[in-house]
């Protein structure tokens, strides 16, 4: 393995099939710090190539043993850390994130690639079923029939903005498409074209490394709607995993849907995640429970997909107290940077909706300036939150909403009203255990993640994780982007009547599982 320099200059080229090329127009990225590099822009055409080139990997990647692609796997990640002083360089001058932030973010993405790797290994992933010949059986025999998962082809990933790590180039999307078998095509983030792709040069250096074939992996950079487009309509993409805006991923999902060979569309779109705070949990802990918010809500600048942006707790003294230590620890929060300009001024319109919005009380508003945000906090009731579908949207940055109720009973109701979210909270104590019971039923019909007594921000990427939920947490509720149950999104079952185990797969010949 080569020993890369812990600086990094971009050359602004795209990864196209092994070989980098460059476009024949360029853009700028804004970085929050330091100069600025140009980067080729993306077209249809290279969309095509890419794509072309993907297909032709599959007939190899698809087949490889599991044990190859776990070596490739690991690769990945060998490369990502040899690369590591200048990936956290880059990448902190592009998004404005420190330095602890990436490099927990790289391990991350290192973890998950290797812990994809030990989990395709041991062939549970597979879902393997026999159910053996019946040839006696009356009236009619039963064939010997076997079932694996195989990979579905070539997928597409687009960049996430807010993770320049673990949900873009070699993310966990890039992660589990691989894992299964299927080459992938990202659409960089203009964000962090550099981190992209110096993260595309370790997957370079790591296919090489294995002898992969070079259309295994392609990174695409910039690029207008129309590379968007081209490339989630391409017929040789047969699934697209995507982290963004609820705007920006319905329309991709729309056109996913409107292709003459419709595909997956795996979006993860948006989430308030709401916490609610129940009696007697707010009666004894009221005060550390705010302050709790307060550091889940502002932590990354609150560009965390799992934010906890609403809280719910009842009317009275109890309710107040948790107000008002969130009040004062986000009074004393210092402003934070955000990913990019165009991200800092969502966040200013999105307070901007709730300043003088009926029945919408202000506790804590701020001047955010430049690419600087700072905490905003904002109560309403039950009833209000109900009527005003604005106040459930998701607004991108550490702004929260109190929801106060005025009993146990509208918490129940308003929980009802919520829309599908990634996360729902309980704070709880023993004396709540009654309240909970009932409210949990109606939080797992809308969330895919239930906490309780602990806060959402941090996703842990293990075997048991939900990353996902209802629509328009996701479009496809029964699937996770975190963990290795996310794997399964870019597998399909297939059954195997009477066919010979000496042309069987080999993961599947010989299996009684």
């Amino acid at each position: 393995m080569n020993a890369p320099s812990s600086h990094f200059e971009p050359h602004g080229k795209h990864l196209i099939a092994g070989k980098w090329v460059a476009g024949e127009t360029t853009f700028a990225n804004e970085p929050a710090t330091g100069p600025s590099h140009q980067f080729s822009v993306g077209t249809p055409d290279l969309v095509d190539t890419a794509c072309a080139a993907a297909e032709d990997a599959f007939w190899s990647f698809g087949y490889a043993t599991r044990t190859e692609r776990a070596a490739f796997l690991n690769a990945i990640a060998d490369e990502i850390e040899a690369r590591a002083d200048a990936i956290t360089e880059i990448g902190s001058r592009e998004s404005g994130l420190p330095t602890a932030r990436l490099e927990g973010e790289r391990g991350r993405t290192t973890g998950q690639l290797r812990l994809f790797a030990e989990h395709i290994l041991s062939g549970a992933y597979l879902d393997r079923r026999t159910d053996v010949a019946l040839p006696d059986r009356q009236p009619m025999p039963r064939p010997e029939i076997r079932l694996m998962q195989r990979p579905i082809g070539p997928v597409a990933v687009f960049g996430a903005s807010n993770f320049p790590l673990a949900f873009s180039t070699a993310g966990g999307d890039t992660a589990a498409a691989l894992a299964a078998g299927c080459p992938v095509v990202v659409k960089g983030h203009s964000a962090h074209p550099g981190t992209g792709e110096i993260v595309a040069e370790a997957i370079l250096a790591a296919m090489k490394t294995c002898g992969v074939h070079p259309g295994v992996f392609s990174l695409i950079q910039g690029g207008k709607r129309d590379v968007g487009q081209a490339l989630v309509q391409h017929p040789l993409i047969k699934a697209v995993g995507f982290t963004g805006s609820l705007g920006g991923g319905r329309a991709l999902f729309d056109l996913c849907a409107q292709r003459p060979e419709p595909i997956p569309f795996f979006g993860e779109l948006g989430s308030v995640n709401p916490m609610f705070i129940l009696p007697e949990a707010a009666h004894t802990r009221a005060a550390q429970i705010g302050e709790g918010w307060a550091g889940s809500l502002t932590m990354g600048a609150g560009q965390f997909c799992t934010n906890p942006g609403i809280a719910v707790v009842q009317k009275g003294a109890e309710g107040d107290a948790f107000v008002d230590a969130a009040k004062a620890a986000l009074e004393s929060a210092d402003a934070q940077v955000m990913l990019t300009d165009g991200i800092a001024q969502a966040y200013k319109d999105g307070k901007a909706r709730f300043v003088g919005r009926n029945a919408v009380r202000p506790l804590l508003t701020t001047e955010s300036e430049g690419r600087n945000a700072r905490p905003n906090l904002f109560e309403t009731d039950a009833d209000t939150y109900l009527q005003d579908h604005a106040l459930g949207e998701e607004v991108f940055g550490p702004l929260g909403l109190v929801v106060r109720v005025d009993s146990t009973d509208e918490m129940q109701t308003l929980a009802k009203g919520f829309e599908g979210q990634l996360t729902a909270t309980i704070h709880m104590d023993d004396g709540d255990a009654d309240v909970a019971r009932a409210l949990l039923p109606i939080l797992e019909r809308k969330a895919g993640r239930l906490l309780v007594n602990g806060f959402p921000t941090g996703v842990e990427v293990c075997d048991a994780m939900v990353h996902g939920g209802p629509y328009p947490a996701s479009t496809n509720f029964g699937a996770t982007s975190v963990g290795t149950m996310a794997i399964r999104r870019f597998l399909r079952p297939v059954s195997y009547q009477n066919v010979p185990t000496t042309i069987l797969p080999d993961d599947l010949a010989g299996a009684d599982q």
